[in-house]
């Protein structure tokens, strides 16, 4: 059995020094380490898109990459996005127009939608739809999720935010 190895990141914001096994996937890290439960896990293959986080400000499947990976940059959960109230317009979208029903998928969606939203101020629907599309959700059937995300970067043009 190989060794723990130091690591010391940035989550949310605060400092994380840890000892963990190599091959500790870095959602396992958030969850079970440091009990950050929003990021969940669905597949462990990349697919879901229900562990999405970002890692040094880019978007990615926490199932796929190591904790030992994430030694020396800056994570951010949906907890993380959340508390900081970075995406209170887009939660309150999803809420408004039923966009997250379970709820399982629906931090990695917000991840993902806040993503998008960062890049192009106003996507279409389909760029929206394309941009989603490595998150699954097996309740809303996408239309509520699009319109959540669109009504909100309407909304962030009109305010200029």
């Amino acid at each position: 059995m190989t060794a723990p190895v130091a690591i010391s990141l940035s989550v949310n914001g605060e400092r994380v020094e840890a000892h963990v096994l190599p091959r500790l996937n870095l959602a396992d890290f958030l969850r079970e380490h440091l009990k950050l439960t929003g990021t969940h896990l669905g597949c462990e293959h990349g697919v879901c898109g229900a562990c999405t986080v970002r890692v040094g400000g880019e978007i990615v499947r926490s199932c796929l990459m190591l904790a030992v990976q994430a030694n020396d940059t800056a994570v951010e959960t949906i907890e993380g996005l959340s508390d900081s109230g970075e995406i209170a317009d887009l939660q309150a979208a999803f809420r408004d127009r039923n966009a997250l029903q379970c709820g399982f998928c629906t931090p990695g969606m917000l991840m993902a939608a806040q993503d998008l939203l960062r890049e192009k101020r106003m996507p279409a629907r389909d760029e929206i739809r394309e941009h989603l599309s490595g998150n699954y959700c097996r309740c809303t059937g996408y239309q509520a999720i699009i319109d959540a995300v669109e009504a909100t970067a309407r909304m962030r043009m009109e305010l200029k935010v």
